[in-house]
């Protein structure tokens, strides 16, 4: 896979396009912090028609994929903490460091949920650049 490649899926998923047409938003709404409509997504996508819930519960496995981006975030701040403050048994650094995570954590929920349901359904929709002249509509 060439770097330009990467780095277009990269764009399309954080930009919460369609992973077969890399055209249209599947999201109702571009608003990550709209709360009632964060996760609310078109049954099919609007240009290619592809079906985004694949099968019953599909959606089921973004919990793994956001459980992933959530520790990988929890280490980096960890990470960043301990080289810019450190740690050390007389401090309260790591109690200041477990706050940061946390706060981060719920302020940037709602768009790793979306960011995971998006990346999720790109490992199982592959882009086809020749979508128009495809027959299958799944």
């Amino acid at each position: 896979m060439s770097l330009r490649t990467k780095y277009e899926y990269l764009k399309n998923v954080t930009q919460n396009k369609c992973p077969r047409c890399r055209e249209s938003n599947l999201f109702k709404t571009n608003k990550s912090y709209d709360l009632k409509n964060t996760l609310s997504m078109y049954n099919y996508c609007p240009v290619c028609h592809q079906k985004t819930e694949i099968e019953v519960g599909f959606f089921y496995g973004t919990s793994y994929v956001s459980y992933a981006l959530s520790v990988a975030l929890v280490a980096t701040v960890f990470t960043a903490w301990y080289v810019l403050f450190g740690f050390s048994i007389n401090d309260n650094n790591v109690f200041w460091c477990l706050g940061t995570s946390i706060a981060l954590l719920i302020i940037l929920q709602p768009p790793l949920m979306r960011f995971s349901r998006i990346l999720w359904l790109s490992w199982f929709v592959k882009y086809d650049k020749d979508w128009r002249n495809s027959t299958s509509k799944s």
